[in-house]
This record gives structure tokens, C-alpha cells and sequence, in this order.
């Protein structure tokens, strides 16, 4: 089975998800996170660094209740909405 290659789009929505956990753990211990999420420190480190730009759906909802992240906001942040209303506010 061949995995059909992302787009940019999908790329940049993969960084700002990873930018939105990275914002959001600041500070927290990123293993005490990664366990409380059920994925390993280095899986944590690539979605935040946006390396794994497409994370699977449990693991983004598992991230979202460590971080106490509405899934919603996270959503609204893969789809660049969040960025958009700043961008027309700024």
C-alpha cells in the first residue's frame, strides 16, 4: 500500500498543530506529557517540530486532553481558521 504524498497545505496545518502543543506544554515536562497522551517523548518532539505533520486522530485527542486543548480549538487550528481571523484582525 502506498501512502499518497501530503500536500503543502497539509504540511502547514501539521506545523501549526505542532506549534499549538509546543505553545501550550511550555514548560511542562515533555515525557510526563507524551505519557499522559499515550505516545512516546520523540513521537511528542516530531509533531511539535512539525517532522510528523499528520498525526493520528487518538494521538491528537490524547494530546488535547494532557494539554486540557478543547479538540475544537485544535481543529480550528489545523484548518488555519484561528490564523486566518488573526491575520483580518491584524
Amino acid at each position: 500500500m502506498v501512502r499518497v504524498p501530503l500536500t503543502p497545505e497539509q504540511i502547514d496545518a501539521g506545523r501549526r498543530l505542532g506549534a499549538l502543543f509546543r505553545e501550550t506544554r511550555a514548560g511542562r515536562d515533555p515525557v510526563a506529557v507524551a505519557q499522559s497522551a499515550g505516545i512516546s517523548p520523540e513521537t511528542l518532539r516530531k509533531i511539535e517540530m512539525g517532522r510528523l505533520p499528520s498525526p493520528g486522530f487518538g494521538t491528537v485527542v490524547g494530546l488535547c486532553a494532557a494539554l486540557d486543548v478543547p479538540l475544537d480549538d485544535a481543529a480550528q487550528v489545523w484548518l488555519g481558521v484561528v490564523a486566518d481571523e488573526r491575520r483580518a484582525a491584524g
